[in-house]
């Protein structure tokens, strides 16, 4: 998780049976709690997204504006995947500011072999341009830290990226905040080349590359590594009154206050007629705990805290209705449960812990089987966040969502934008050659959406989520142990590995081969060696590629916005030529921009 330490002792003792998410006696000095429950998350919403979900609502509407958010993972392990993401930079920005001439030809269509030196000089004669280069783009950037969700990982003392809040980001480094310069210090920059804006923004392409790349290189790897990718742009774009502080009281957490300096960004860089595209780049598993009731347990380890261990029904169906936390009530209809207690008596022993089993940096892995509880927001919520022209509020209300809202009604500018024009991308673990159109060659590019499903892919690499069905793919099964069907010193994640302690780590989804291969003997930021002498990422001290663990959270959004949604890998096939089509994340942001090319001008 980003988190590279053990915890030892014996866990607290864990009070009464109670009928909230959890009712602890004594372990944080508070009562028994109660409530919290699965209030607060707002109306069951049905959301229907799918691969032929663009072809309703008329022809496709065309955008000639693009905010474009990137939402980089900056725990312990990033560096070298943001300096990959940093040299994308430039394939990104130039194929939207001076995209290719291509010459419509029958059977299809055939790129020019050379292109004008920018966006606004001509095609050759007889090529158009494949869209109309964007004159008018907004870029920022937002790390996968929000702080602790209430509990007492993530603490920002010493450490204040623990917690950027959801804000802009615009530093050289964690301890840095705002040293890049952005346009009208709003945060974020502003690509202008035509001189529309008062005052104009960013004339010079080169600068604005080197000024975004930096902005990716300065979120750094010191952050929380309870990674919330997903909340992290929920919380800028959607929530309609992003929480200013999360209190903890009378072991309840509640979220106080309204963070006007967000809404204030959130303002200025989102325009209602846009295209938004946000695109994310992580290498493990989102962890967007819900930040209310007594939630936060699931980031508290204070006192050597545990959490409970689960019915014992959950380790066979976690779906089953019998499935809770040994420490809730029993749910109606179901028998007591004697694994739950020391000696099997809930009148003679103490509800057992899940010590053995509940190391840091598993905390966010496979919750509902180990823990009974899924401290998880739904996926659904950000689904609905980027399709629903309407969004639950905290009491479950449903109200405007700001995605699809005028939110400065004083410009003049009143039309909102379709949908349709939402798109979210994401570089995250799993490998390249279970999505790419050919897997011996990532330079064919990445399967769409429609290939995806087609091709059965999603089965794969994902499963079903809501049925607890595991992904096929041996690779992408989350796993503290060795994972059957996975050869020794394969290509895609190097062989399994035994973490030291047991049960401290998780299994790799894929690695790729570092440009330049790192000396861990001094055990410093980002290293992965000594964590087990056979980690397939170490040649002794020596780091010699870096690795990913299965994104399942993240994939299950990308498959249920259908073809709103780009999915790529966090592991490039190849570092060491920078001029082939699959090198670094190149094959990434072009299946972006070939999405983005059928909503853009042309």
């Amino acid at each position: 998780m980003g988190f590279r330490f053990a915890k030892s002792g014996v866990s607290c003792a864990v009070g009464a049976v109670g009928v909230g998410v959890l009712a602890l006696g004594g372990c944080l000095g508070g009562g028994a709690g109660g409530g919290g429950g699965e209030g607060g998350t707002g109306p069951s919403v049905t959301v229907s997204v799918g691969a032929g979900a663009d072809d309703a609502g008329g022809p496709m509407p065309r955008a000639t504006k693009v905010d474009l958010l990137l939402v980089v993972d900056n725990s312990q392990g990033m560096a070298d995947k943001q300096e990959v993401l940093g040299q994308a930079m430039t394939d990104l920005v130039q194929s939207l500011t001076n995209p290719e001439c291509v010459a419509k030809e029958e059977g299809g269509v055939v790129v020019a072999p050379s292109q004008p030196q920018t966006g606004t000089d001509p095609c050759p004669p007889g090529m158009v341009r494949r869209f109309m280069p964007v004159l008018d783009l907004h870029l920022g950037v937002l790390s996968s830290s929000i702080g602790g969700f209430g509990g007492d990982v993530c603490s920002t003392v010493g450490s204040p990226s623990n917690n950027d809040r959801g804000h802009l980001l615009a530093r050289s480094a964690p301890d840095q905040e705002g040293d890049v310069p952005t346009y009208q210090s709003k945060g974020f920059l502003f690509w202008d080349p035509v001189a529309q804006g008062t005052p104009p923004g960013e004339m010079d392409r080169e600068a604005l590359v080197s000024t975004f790349s930096d902005m990716v290189l300065g979120v750094g790897q010191a952050g929380c590594g309870y990674e919330a990718s997903l909340e992290g742009w929920y919380r800028f774009l959607a929530d309609p009154a992003p929480y200013n502080q999360l209190v903890v009281t009378n072991s309840q957490a509640q979220p106080q206050g309204v963070d006007q300096v967000l809404l204030q960004q959130r303002a200025e860089f989102l325009r209602p007629d846009s295209m938004l595209v946000v695109l994310m780049l992580t290498d493990e598993n989102d962890c967007s705990m819900r930040e209310e009731g007594q939630y936060f347990l699931g980031a508290t380890y204070g006192n050597n805290f545990h959490l409970p261990k689960a019915r014992a029904v959950c380790a066979t169906d976690p779906g089953d209705a019998c499935c809770a936390s040994c420490a809730q009530a029993v749910p109606a209809g179901c028998a007591v449960d004697p694994t739950c207690y020391v000696g099997g008596d809930p009148d003679q022993g103490p509800l057992i812990t899940a010590a053995a089993e509940d190391h840091p940096n598993q905390r966010c892995f496979d919750q509902k089987r180990r823990f009974g509880i899924d401290f998880m927001y739904p996926t659904s919520r950000y689904v609905q966040a980027l399709t629903s022209p309407t969004i639950a509020d905290r009491q479950g209300n449903l109200v405007p969502n700001p995605i699809f809202s005028d939110l400065d009604p004083s410009d003049g500018n009143s039309t909102i934008r379709d949908p349709r024009l939402v798109i979210l991308g994401g570089i995250v673990g799993v490998p390249w050659q279970e999505i790419a159109r050919d897997p011996f060659d990532l330079g064919q590019g990445f399967k769409s959406a429609a290939e995806l499903g087609a091709s059965g892919a999603w089965d794969a690499i994902l499963g079903d989520p809501e049925s607890y069905v595991p992904p096929s793919s041996p690779y992408m099964q989350e796993s503290s142990s060795p994972r059957a069907g996975v050869p020794v010193g394969n290509p895609i994640n190097g062989g399994e590995w035994n973490p030291s302690p047991p049960n401290s780590d998780l299994q790799f989804a894929c690695t790729f081969d570092l440009a330049v291969p790192r000396d861990c003997s001094d055990n410093g930021p980002g290293c992965d060696c000594g964590r087990g002498a056979d980690i397939p990422v170490c040649d002794g001290q020596v780091q010699t590629a870096a690795k990913a663990y299965p994104g399942l959270r993240q994939l299950s959004v990308l498959q249920q916005l259908g073809e709103r949604g780009v999915t790529s890998s966090i592991c490039p096939a190849q570092l060491s030529d920078p001029a082939t089509s699959d090198f670094g994340y190149r094959p990434a942001i072009q299946a972006l921009v070939d999405l983005m090319a059928t909503r853009l001008a042309n």
